[in-house]
């Protein structure tokens, strides 16, 4: 069989050198096609996520790698850069972060509501809609109590109630913080008969119950709003500003909303848009 000359070499290269590197490039878009999205234990563990990034991903080509931490956290984490867009619920530590120059514009997003868990005897007779005089009840009795206690949105609105409570400082013999995620904070709580404050999406989500039941609800205190910011890049040049607002656009218009409302469990909705208003 007759060799092919060089030249015909080169021609056979030539198809394959473009298609390699047509490859690399379209690999090289797809890698940068990925965000850190710094987020609250509640928006994962609830299974939100599960429903709500692959909507986005379908809708834009975008992936975003979640890191779930307690909301003061996950503010941090953006403070060192590590984050390229959040979705946390503590407002007023939001709104703190984007005074600082830290996030370019929060936007709120949805909302659910906190939800007082204990055992289904409820000893300290805490059951009704007033979590103040819930938590007092909690303080006097020295009854078993797991907190947070790691500056998540959870754990801030918990202490703003014992606060309100006059109990600040005084919670009771029983209070235990855990430093610990919604679910395994509601875990503990399960296995030792105590209470907790838990957001209702995490408790939905929550499949350990125990004798667990919701003792306190529909205080219009346990309002549990969630915002959406993106990092600003003046303070950390390596932000995917444009991808991260992508996924706030998206997240705040009419599909992205469509979407956190039609996530339910059990025919029971979890979270409720409210972007814009």
């Amino acid at each position: 069989m007759r060799q092919p000359t060089m030249a015909r070499r080169r021609l056979l290269f030539v198809p394959s050198a473009v298609a390699l590197a047509v490859a690399l490039a379209h690999g090289a878009a797809w890698a940068q096609a990925t965000i850190t999205m710094a987020s609250t234990t509640s928006t994962e563990q609830s299974g939100l996520f599960g429903h709500l990034l692959p909507e986005f991903k379908k809708a834009s080509g975008i992936d975003i790698k979640v890191v779930a931490l307690g909301t003061g956290q996950a503010l941090d984490m953006a403070r060192r850069g590590d984050a390229d867009v959040l979705f946390v619920h503590d407002q007023v530590a939001e709104e703190k972060f984007v005074a600082e120059g830290w996030g370019v514009r929060r936007y709120p997003v949805m909302y659910n509501d906190f939800i007082l868990v204990g055992p289904k005897a409820d000893p300290v007779g805490t059951q009704g809609k007033d979590i103040v005089e819930a938590l007092k009840k909690l303080a006097a009795g020295n009854a078993a109590f797991i907190s947070r206690g790691d500056k998540s949105g959870t754990h801030a609105a918990e202490l703003r109630y014992w606060k309100l409570a006059g109990a600040e400082a005084a919670k009771g013999s029983g209070y235990k913080e855990c430093g610990c995620g919604m679910g395994p904070a509601l875990n503990i709580a399960a296995s030792s008969g105590a209470y907790v404050l838990a957001d209702r999406g995490t408790w939905l989500n929550f499949k350990n119950r125990a004798e667990m039941v919701v003792l306190v609800e529909g205080d219009t205190r346990l309002f549990n709003q969630y915002g959406v910011m993106v990092v600003n890049p003046a303070k950390h040049p390596q932000v995917k500003q444009q991808d991260a607002q992508k996924f706030v656009d998206w997240v705040v218009s009419p599909g992205g909303q469509a979407s956190i409302a039609g996530y339910k469990i059990g025919g029971e909705q979890l979270f409720f848009p409210n972007a814009g208003k």
